[in-house]
This record gives C-alpha cells, structure tokens and sequence, in this order.
C-alpha cells in the first residue's frame, strides 16, 4: 500500500461540529429546514462531491464559496443535493380515497346544482420527483373527465430545481408503477420502448393539467399566487424548525377557501400548532373560519 490508492482519495473529508453548525444555520435561514446534529453523516455525504469537484479541502471552505457575493447558484446547488426525495405514486393512499369517495362527489354535485365555481385548483408543495402529482392528475380526471366542462390545474413546487425538473420531464422506472391502480396504469401511462424499454411516461391527459415551478415555503414571495381548493404539503413540515413551521401553516390555511382541504404527511399533525383548522380525518384537515390562532410550541 503507497498511500495513493483511488478509493482513499475518494473519501469525503471529515465535517466539523463546527463546520456542522455553519450549514445548520445557513439552510434554516434559507429554508426554513432544520439540520439536526445528528445529520452531520448525511451532510458531509451529499456535499462531499461538490467539494472534490470544486477541489475544496474542507467544508469551512465549502461553506466561504457558497455564501460569497454573487454565489446564488452554488447556494441552490446545495440546498438541492440537502433535499429528499423519498415519494411514490398514490402514497398514502387514504388520502385519494378521500378524495375519490367524499370530497369530489361532494363538489361535482355542487358544479352541478350552481352552488360552486366548475373549476378546481391544487397545489402540490413539496412535489418531489413528481409522484405525488401525477397522482393528482389521474385521480382529479377520474372523478372530472376532460370533457366534463371542469377546468383542472395542479401547481406543483419543490425546494429542488432537479427535483422539478426530473417531475416535469414525466419519466421513470417502471418499477415506479407498482403503486399505480392498473386501471390508471393504463389509462394514463405509457409504457416506454425501444431505447426506454423499462420507463413509462405520463401521457398528454395528465401533462396538461400540469405546470412545475421552483418554491421555496420559507419565502412566499416564490409561492404560486392564488387561492387553491387542495393543498398537499405532506411530509415536508416535519423538517422544518416550530417557528419556520408555524409561519408556513399560516400562510398556506390562509391559500384555502373555508371549503378547501389541506393535506399532511402520516407523521403530521396541526394538535398544539393552531386552532385555525379543523380535523376532519387524519392529516387532514380544512380552516376554521375567523382569524388564525397559532401557537408557537
């Protein structure tokens, strides 16, 4: 052994508690997102390669590089390589049979009858790599064809700019489909050929109810601009410091109409966080009509 083998250069330098804390501070104030000290593994693993690429030797140097003047897009590099992106398609699946048994039957009947606008807005914030939707997609064309007279739109956002890339492009393994009902499978995926044997792509139904932007939930000025019916934000809170997490619960409550719903993650919960909302099955939940009343603990 010389000292010299490929796989010793290849390891990461190690990161600080110091270091640790740097980055800690830097994505909570960016984000909103909180780093735990227990990350710091995770942390050193996901930036390791920038630093190597960069021909950085530490992370304090990583760190001087990402927040120099002018080093915006380095900044959304990093916060990219921190994100993740563990979805799949109809996850939770509870939450879309809410949906396709109670709360779309419910607002058909009212376009029908005149007593609500024939339109419907949601907002998938957190999209990831596009799973979740697509999911929407397909569930919101089941319950309101095309050719029903309901405009449909799906904005969806993520922190990530590849995560949103990777959901516009509409592509994945095939083995991405075992979550999807065969029915939808067919109806609204296709599967790939030739040179994308073993991928499917969304088909044009579900696409052009779609439109994919960069948000970051910590800034609402980046937020899609209006009111929307549905808000999934599920699974995205839970790494958020309380106060980032209590001001992005405000301000999305306050993008529901009093007979919208707000979706959570399994491990979420508003119990302790706000008055402003009313549970109406788990993780789920529509506003409380009056002013928000939200508690910071």
């Amino acid at each position: 052994m010389n000292g010299h083998e490929p796989w010793a250069q290849a390891l990461p330098p190690s990161l600080s508690h110091s270091e640790l804390m740097l980055f800690q501070h830097l994505v909570e104030a960016e984000t909103g997102m909180h780093l735990s000290m227990a990350k710091n593994a995770l942390v050193a693993n996901r930036l390791s390669r920038r630093l190597r690429e960069l021909g950085l030797d530490s992370f304090a140097a990583y760190y001087t590089y990402v927040t120099s003047r002018g080093n915006e897009a380095e900044k959304v590099r990093m916060l990219d390589s921190l994100c993740t992106h563990e979805t799949s398609f109809f996850r939770e699946s509870r939450h879309f049979d809410l949906l396709r048994d109670h709360v779309f039957p419910e607002w058909s009947a009212q376009g029908t009858q005149g007593r609500r606008p024939r339109s419907l807005r949601v907002w998938s914030a957190g999209c990831s790599t596009g799973e979740e939707p697509y999911s929407l997609a397909m569930a919101l064309l089941e319950s309101f064809p095309q050719d029903s007279g309901w405009h449909l739109e799906i904005v969806a956002t993520d922190l990530s700019t590849w995560a949103v890339r990777r959901a516009e492009e509409g592509l994945w393994n095939l083995e991405r489909s075992r979550t999807i009902p065969p029915l939808l499978l067919r109806k609204y995926m296709l599967r790939g050929v030739r040179s994308q044997e073993g991928l499917m792509m969304a088909g044009p139904e579900v696409r052009q109810l779609l439109r994919f932007a960069r948000a970051n939930l910590h800034d609402p000025a980046t937020w899609p601009v209006g009111k929307f019916d549905i808000i999934f934000c599920r699974n995205v809170l839970i790494y958020f410091g309380a106060e980032a997490r209590v001001r992005v619960i405000q301000g999305l409550l306050q993008r529901l109409p009093e007979t919208g719903y707000f979706f959570l993650g399994h491990a979420e919960s508003l119990i302790g966080i706000t008055a402003a909302a009313r549970s109406v099955s788990a993780n789920v939940y529509t506003p409380r009509p009056g002013p928000a009343e939200l508690s910071r603990e």
